[in-house]
């Protein structure tokens, strides 16, 4: 396979090798396991389990833990660029001895807890680096008479569900619909699935958290300050340090809510379907989500061709027949009837949204290996404006014509357009009618495959221009996509994190470089997209 990094070309690389410390270039490669060994041994108590903990190169499991969760096989390539080491510490000292001895010998840390970053970002990098993979904090504890819990950030957002369930069937938390994502980069990114309308943003529902600042210290909210508090729900953790767990508030759910799904291609007045969606999703009770998947797929009708689908899929927490009728009056061309509707325990909807169609027990919200692991490329984009009936047949035509690319529409409104834009770094809320997620997934390996499928997201994304968002033209950060912009000069990248930080945090950018600078002021915690720090004066 080909260069399948976007990243920096070669004499870009030369300047950010430049930045990494004395000590490190000083380092025959062969020792830097026992000297980052010995450091840790010096930094922990008891020294001698640290051994365990800590992988080379050379170890023999070392390929099987970076590969566990990596889940975009464009990263896991034998020309993809590898950690020096990996750590997978046990208890919150390790973790705090990790960030003191990385510092020492000037080796990039990249930390990673579910591995669904987009782009590899916490896996991968073209500098000396090494990997802090926090998979063995899933830790959580439900505690429903004071409606919270505590999430170490290794937990996948099932085993949150799942052990939410566990405690009570009338409680929940508003988070992504992929059961093997891990809490860290979700939740430190913003974070929403099928709930998104009623209570807002997994961020939105965070009460506290704690995290390892670069001084290796172990800060909470009160601790931290609220400056950093704001920064890590929505402006990413690792810019600012390694979070360990967050406190969120539990909602309620009732004891059965509806599900239903409805197809349509363009044979079937498809186009008609979206237009109303639009007028209806992001301004119905806020208790209904109606997510719209758009794919090109062969045409039934005409042989040899392609058409569009479009599939309402949808969450309701209340009964059906209520849903049924509001839906009749609101949305009159979807056509739903009580028949076509689902009720079940909410946390079966999770079951279903995570597509276990292979006869599973709700066990398998617990098996953070339940993923199979693709070439993919996402990016995504924020309407504001209405697309018109003639707009979405222009839109069919490109997506035919290029024959992969997938559009997925998620309404907002409800409790998005009450919650203020600088509330949290998350910025996109009020006048943004929905998101929508570019996806593009494909089987096979090498350069040409690549070249193609990531050529027609770029032009379906290109194409969209004239939909979405201006000035910035938004994104959302935890879908990651380094073609927006990119850190090309290490740790002195105000310039180039301006960039993307714009479309990610929009006005909020400059609050979060404001706040890495105080607690990070010389921009230990960096990688291809975080937060930078405020230019020297020099």
């Amino acid at each position: 396979m080909g260069n399948s990094n976007p990243l920096p070309s070669l004499s870009v690389i030369v300047l950010l090798l430049l930045h990494v410390s004395n000590s490190l270039a000083n380092l025959p490669k062969d020792s830097i396991y026992a000297t980052f060994l010995q450091c840790l041994q010096s930094h922990t108590n008891p020294p001698n389990q640290v051994s365990n903990i800590l992988y080379a190169q050379t170890n023999a499991s070392y390929t099987s833990t970076l590969q566990a969760f990596a889940r975009n096989a464009r990263f896991t390539t034998p020309s993809t660029s590898k950690p020096l080491l990996i750590v997978t510490p046990l208890h919150e000292y390790q973790v705090q001895a990790t960030v003191v001895c990385a510092k020492s010998i000037g080796v990039q840390l990249k930390i990673r807890s579910g591995g669904h970053d987009f782009e590899g970002v916490s896996y991968i990098s073209q500098v000396p680096f090494m990997i802090l993979d926090m998979f063995h904090f899933q830790d959580i504890t439900v505690d429903i008479q004071n409606e919270i819990a505590v999430i170490q950030v290794g937990a996948s957002l099932g085993q949150v569900y799942y052990r939410i369930w566990e405690k009570s069937k009338v409680h929940g938390f508003p988070a992504g619909i992929c059961p093997t994502v891990g809490v860290g980069g979700h939740l430190s990114g913003g974070g929403y699935g099928n709930m998104l309308r009623r209570y807002g943003l997994s961020v939105d529902n965070i009460l506290d958290a704690k995290i390892v600042d670069v001084k290796g210290r172990i800060l909470d909210k009160k601790t931290m300050g609220e400056d950093l508090f704001w920064a890590i729900r929505g402006g990413g953790g690792a810019s600012f340090g390694v979070i360990l767990s967050y406190t969120i508030k539990l909602v309620p759910v009732p004891e059965m809510v509806t599900m239903f799904q409805v197809d349509k291609t363009l044979e079937q007045n498809a186009t008609d379907l979206v237009v109303q969606w639009q007028q209806v999703a992001p301004h119905t009770d806020d208790r209904l989500f109606k997510r719209l998947v758009l794919e090109p797929v062969r045409s039934k009708v005409v042989k040899g061709q392609k058409t569009i689908k479009a599939s309402v899929q949808a969450l309701f927490l209340g009964g059906a027949n209520e849903l049924v009728t509001l839906l009749g009056k609101e949305f009159p061309f979807l056509g739903l009837k009580k028949e076509m509707c689902n009720e079940m325990r909410w946390i079966d909807s999770v079951f279903q949204s995570a597509n276990f169609n292979d006869a599973s027990s709700l066990d398998a919200l617990l098996d953070r290996n339940h993923y199979t692991v693709h070439f993919n490329k996402k990016k995504s984009d924020y309407v504001q404006t209405p697309i018109s009936k003639d707009g979405f047949k222009w839109i069919w035509k490109k997506m035919i014509e290029l024959g992969k690319v997938g559009l997925v529409f998620n309404p907002y409104g409800g409790k998005m357009n009450m919650v203020p834009s600088d509330a949290t770094p998350f910025p996109h809320r009020a006048g943004n009618l929905y998101k929508i997620q570019y996806t593009v997934t494909w089987e096979e390996p090498g350069a040409a495959a690549e070249k193609n499928f990531m050529g027609q997201i770029r032009m379906l994304y290109s194409y969209m221009t004239p939909f979405v968002s201006k000035n910035p033209r938004s994104a959302y950060f935890n879908y990651r996509d380094l073609d927006i912009g990119i850190n090309r000069h290490g740790k002195d990248n105000y310039q180039d994190g301006e960039v993307y930080g714009i479309k990610y945090f929009n006005k909020n950018f400059e609050r979060l470089v404001k706040v890495k600078t105080v607690v990070d002021p010389d921009n230990f915690f960096w990688n291809e997209q975080s937060i930078p720090t405020l230019p020297s004066k020099a």
